[in-house]
């Protein structure tokens, strides 16, 4: 019979270890009881207070950000009450709920992380009133499970931001950092929570400039714009290192920096604002099919990547949309159009020697067969600079024969690349060294700076004044003397020598960050 029986012995005895009964009282219980001199923390039921627990997170995950974590963590530490355990008695869970109450310094509504709950679960605790043991069941599990979700919403929301950005903004290509379960469950297992805490503020100059004008502003509006470009700094963006290049859509401005130090500055013309209605108009093209119901969209995207050529004379691959949307409808109109511009016409890849006996009647734009590229030399779009890095959406920083659109105040103008003010001291930055740079200055017809390399340009302007050949300009390449990381931003408030410089919201995206914030202001 004994033999029968030791087979349902032993999954008996392992349920009962795993709820804690070989603990008598379990840890909970011994440390509340040596706590208040109260002898009922001893009667501790670890499987009646499991029972209790279950149906209070059970009851409350619904509202939590991340339940599954919350539920494997407990899950794994049998469902005991961890954070009360280890920072009750100590004051620590005191001192989570008073940052909690403190974090409208950083424009979170207190609210958001049940403050006020907390605070009348901990009193309710400490008040030390209960009769029997299991009257405190279910304050301990609920002051468990709240003080658990909040503290793992605190520190996620100053780490990484309450939104992610790539789930609102449809441009948004910055692979910016996640809170994840491994991360998180480690701030569960956390030794001392007020370490936790005061190391998670953001540090951050910027950040901090923000925050102390955010808490001494009067207007709502300033407020506003300082609130989202404090979540912006919040984000966990890739690392660029301290020698780095940034376009900032709304200043429309690119700045090298160095540590603190701006290596170079200047003025640049982005992707133009997409049309007004744009997403109401997308869904009728979406029903129509109709090119003529496309809504045009040139925002230039937000992306991190690293510069790794520069080309002089480059040729330009005019996209798709343009072709559609213009070239075919100035070929048209005029048809020398394509020669005079210089743009070449292929068909199956292969060119065609006379693109303006082409027939343009007889194609629709939405169905062209053509790919088109305008050669190198001064009508080309692209000026004589291009900049180029890795991106999915074709985007890079050029020169451009317009220079009459850097003197406007909106210089949102572009169809989404970045034209750049000053191309050629940017490429001499770029480029590091006089030789290298010499070499590029004559690609372009530029003399050379060191008077040594007058051979390379006499050259080169030699083989061009030649009429007896044939001189065809053509693309030359240069690498830069160290791949430098470029992150094209948005930011709408900064901190500039000692106050907060303002930009417009060109693309609206301060509208809608606005919105996805609403249950965290």
């Amino acid at each position: 019979m004994l033999k029968k029986n030791r087979f349902l012995i032993i999954p008996f005895i392992i349920c009962i270890s795993a709820c804690n009964w070989f603990k008598s009282p379990p840890e909970i219980g011994k440390v509340l009881s040596e706590h208040f001199k109260n002898k009922i923390y001893k009667d501790f039921d670890t499987v009646a207070y499991d029972s209790v627990f279950v149906k209070t997170l059970d009851s409350l995950a619904d509202g939590f950000v991340n339940p599954k974590t919350i539920k494997a963590f407990y899950a794994k530490h049998n469902r005991e009450p961890k954070l009360i355990t280890k920072f009750y008695t100590n004051g620590e869970l005191d001192s989570l709920n008073t940052y909690l109450e403190n974090s409208k310094v950083h424009g979170f509504n207190p609210k958001i992380f049940k403050v006020e709950e907390i605070k009348s679960l901990l009193e309710e605790l400490s008040a030390n009133k209960f009769k029997k043991v299991d009257e405190s069941y279910p304050i301990i599990a609920k002051l468990e499970v709240l003080s658990a979700n909040a503290y793992l919403n605190y520190n996620n929301y100053l780490k990484f931001g309450v939104v992610n950005p790539r789930n609102i903004f449809s441009r948004y290509y910055i692979k910016v950092k996640r809170p994840d379960s491994a991360g998180m469950i480690r701030l569960l297992d956390s030794e001392n929570i007020l370490d936790t805490l005061r190391a998670v503020q953001p540090k951050s100059e910027q950040y901090k400039a923000l925050q102390a004008a955010y808490l001494t502003a009067n207007s709502e509006s300033e407020r506003r714009i300082l609130l989202l470009n404090m979540e912006r700094f919040r984000w966990k963006m890739p690392e660029t290192g301290t020698n780095y290049i940034q376009v900032n859509i709304p200043d429309f401005k690119l700045t090298w920096f160095d540590k603190q130090d701006t290596v170079i500055s200047m003025k640049v013309c982005v992707g133009g604002k997409r049309e007004n209605g744009y997403d109401e108009k997308l869904k009728a093209y979406a029903k129509s099919g109709n090119l003529d119901d496309k809504p045009k969209n040139h925002e230039t995207p937000l992306l991190f990547s690293k510069i790794n050529s520069i080309q002089a004379n480059p040729v330009w691959n005019i996209p798709v949309s343009i072709a559609q949307s213009e070239i075919y409808w100035m070929a048209r109109k005029d048809r020398y159009y394509l020669s005079n511009s210089n743009i070449n016409v292929y068909y199956k890849d292969k060119l065609i020697g006379e693109p303006d006996t082409i027939n343009w009647n007889r194609y629709s734009r939405d169905k062209l067969p053509f790919k088109f590229k305008q050669g190198s030399g001064g009508g080309n779009a692209l000026g004589k600079f291009k900049f180029i890095f890795d991106n999915s959406s074709s985007i890079y920083l050029h020169d451009t024969n317009n220079k009459n659109g850097f003197g406007l105040t909106n210089r949102a103008i572009s169809h989404g690349c970045v034209r750049v003010e000053k191309p050629l001291e940017f490429a001499e930055k770029l480029v590091g060294d006089s030789y290298t740079y010499d070499k590029l200055r004559a690609e372009v017809d530029l003399p050379p700076v060191d008077s040594t390399h007058v051979k390379w340009y006499k050259k080169r302007m030699a083989a061009k004044a030649d009429t007896t050949k044939s001189f065809q300009l053509k693309p030359a390449w240069f690498g830069p003397k160290k791949q430098v990381p470029i992150i094209i931003t948005y930011i709408t408030a900064w901190a500039q020598n000692d106050k907060i410089e303002y930009r417009p919201d060109v693309y609206e995206m301060d509208e809608k960050l606005w919105v996805a914030m609403k249950k965290f202001r």
